[in-house]
């Protein structure tokens, strides 16, 4: 079925966006951020930007305007606000890749996982997140990152490779 743009202006269709999207909106900012508060916010932000172009922007452009204008939402308030926070991650309980030999107690495996993820780039702990966390699929990743499949994999294979070397160290 085809969507006219004035269609996300409609109640039903803008709930539904807000239902397919925010909680990913939301992670994508938690991960590049460590603050859940922030991307919460900044989220909240996105829709409203939807909200008040909802003529201007079409059904099947509202994933990209929400996730573009969440990541300069995101790097606005990196400028003006100075955000530097660590990285907090509280609901990793186990990888199965990170605990292929050991097994560890959840405490002490969650501590593991994140110092490994303060360690990787932002770049490779976003793609870990959104592969591992979100399950989201390399295009999937690619086309949100608006980056080639290829280079996902690349950023993959490196936060594996640190993540690995991190949890070995620690053994």
């Amino acid at each position: 079925m085809e969507h006219h743009p004035d269609q996300v202006c409609e109640e039903t269709i803008f709930q539904q966006i807000f239902w397919d999207y925010a909680h990913r909106i939301r992670n994508f900012l938690y991960y590049k951020c460590g603050n859940l508060p922030l991307a919460e916010d900044l989220t909240q932000e996105a829709f409203i930007r939807l909200w008040n172009n909802c003529e201007k922007v079409s059904y099947p452009k509202a994933k990209s305007f929400l996730f573009t204008v969440a990541n300069n939402l995101f790097l606005d308030a990196l400028k003006h606000q100075k955000v530097v926070k660590r990285f907090e991650l509280s609901y990793i309980h186990e990888d199965q890749n990170l605990n292929a030999e050991h097994i560890l107690e959840g405490d002490e495996l969650k501590k593991l996982i994140e110092k490994a993820l303060v360690e990787l780039s932002e770049k490779q702990r976003i793609v870990f997140l959104l592969s591992r966390i979100e399950k989201m699929t390399y295009q999937e990743i690619a086309e949100l990152l608006e980056i080639s499949v290829k280079a996902v994999e690349k950023r993959m294979h490196k936060a594996l490779v640190k993540l690995r070397e991190v949890v070995e160290k620690n053994q």
